[in-house]
């Protein structure tokens, strides 16, 4: 599975890429900012999107509905260290597939991924 990585944050990244790579998933794009993850995303069409909530030039779940409408089937889940109700519930609310919470762990991250395509996979 193709996956894209929108952080601003580095280690994040390269954190994520390392755990994915690892579990077999191809990591097609890294993208520090949100217009440039968006710009990404829509010309690789990843299979997966692991996207941020909050960048210094943008809103993560701005970038996620964008994604929602003009990526349907791609699968997004953010990664963020807000776990407040309202900021779940609107991601939840505007086509995120699930949430991987700062700070991750490698099995976290699996699971959290794993999870999410299955139920893709299921609904189609």
């Amino acid at each position: 599975m193709d996956v894209q990585i929108i952080d601003d944050n580095e280690m994040t990244r390269t954190l994520l890429h390392t755990i994915l790579v690892n579990d077999g998933y191809k990591i097609v794009g890294e993208s520090k900012s949100s217009k440039s993850g968006l710009e990404d995303a829509l010309k690789l069409k990843p299979d997966v999107i692991c996207l941020d909530i909050l960048f210094p030039d943008g809103n993560g779940v701005e970038v996620l509905k964008q994604l929602s409408r003009e990526l349907p089937k791609t699968i997004v889940l953010m990664v963020t260290g807000k776990r407040d109700v309202d900021t779940v519930k609107e991601c939840m609310q505007n086509g995120a597939k699930g949430f991987i919470i700062k700070p991750f762990n490698a099995t976290t991250v699996i699971k959290t991924v794993r999870e999410a395509v299955l139920r893709a996979a299921k609904a189609e």
